[in-house]
């Protein structure tokens, strides 16, 4: 395989829309202060072709981040603001009956979008959360009798707030493993949030500008798909899979009582995807072991099911994957 692939070509090709990060890196710079691991997130995700489910308290950009991202590439901006009373035709669209022409009609709903923002996803019950993630894994909706495809590039970005869980519905294991990273993200720093108070309470207000188009996404991901995956890094992506499912195999005893299910094969291809993505960030035409580990916690967090003494013992997901990072064999 590797005497078929010219890596300097795949560096070239990589180079000649590298400027696409640097364009929306910048743009974002210009609005978020900060948060460059979000930003990040959020380009793996939206190059990748996945979805992002972010966790953070309020007031952290969130909103802001994809609302900038999809004026920054002209696309089209749809925010659900997820709530008990919510239906699943609020997410996807209904019929309607038009007097006019005595006929329903379809009307389409807001996952009709390019950037679609789910906020506070937990909130709303369980048959609204699957109409959006049925969206989110076919990339198709059904109304009525017809079935549309959906626009793209589409990226989802659920939030939820890690805090209040009053009235929420977790979503189920299964449900959110559709999401290619799951992304906890954390307070500025102090200079940073000078930095925000500054510019949140100036009278002259930046207006974001279009710098790239739809098209340009699409393409970039034509890109990605192309970059170049090493059957020792494949390798590599299966043996941390394999130690979340079996860890006594890889000198990992400690781990036998603390997780309770493994990573799932979505966690296989959400890892080789996100790494491609990562390596595209870099400006690269191949992976690197540092790119799977790089992406690894926000692909794996919420695909590794933890057991009650792990939950007795404040042992988290993220302490558990730096562990398998720490003792599976690097290529």
């Amino acid at each position: 395989m590797a005497s078929s692939v010219n890596i300097n070509d795949l560096n070239a090709l990589v180079a000649s829309r590298h400027n696409f990060v640097d364009m929306v890196v910048h743009g974002m710079d210009q609005t978020i202060v900060g948060q460059r691991h979000l930003v990040e997130s959020l380009l793996v995700a939206l190059l990748a072709n996945g979805n992002v489910l972010l966790e953070g308290v309020p007031g952290l950009a969130k909103t802001l981040a994809i609302k900038t991202l999809a004026q920054l590439i002209d696309g089209k901006y749809s925010r659900i603001q997820f709530t008990p009373d919510l239906l699943p035709a609020d997410v996807t669209g209904t019929m309607v009956y038009s007097a006019k022409n005595e006929q329903f009609q379809i009307k389409k709903g807001p996952i009709f979008a390019n950037f679609v923002l789910a906020d506070e996803i937990n909130r709303a019950p369980a048959k609204v959360q699957s109409a959006l993630l049925e969206a989110m894994q076919e990339r198709q909706v059904t109304i009525g009798d017809r079935t549309f495809r959906l626009d793209s590039p589409f990226l989802v970005m659920a939030t939820q707030n890690p805090i209040e869980q009053e009235g929420t519905y977790p979503l189920p294991e299964a449900q959110v493993d559709r999401f290619l990273l799951k992304v906890v993200i954390g307070y500025p720093t102090r200079n940073e949030e000078m930095q925000i108070i500054r510019q949140n309470i100036t009278p002259e207000k930046k207006e974001v500008k279009a710098l790239l188009r739809p098209e340009d996404v699409i393409e970039a991901q034509k890109v990605v798909e192309q970059i170049y995956l090493d059957e020792k890094i494949e390798r590599y992506i299966v043996d941390i899979v394999f130690a979340t499912r079996f860890p006594s195999e890889y000198n990992l005893k400690d781990l036998q009582n603390i997780i309770s299910f493994g990573a799932s094969p979505r966690a296989s291809i959400g890892l080789a995807r996100a790494a491609r993505a990562y390596a595209f960030l870099r400006g690269r035409g191949y992976v690197i072991p540092e790119d799977v580990r790089a992406v690894c916690h926000d692909v794996l967090r919420h695909r590794i099911g933890l057991s009650y003494e792990a939950e007795a013992n404040n042992i988290s997901a993220d302490e558990v994957i730096s562990e398998i990072l720490n003792k599976v064999e690097v290529p």
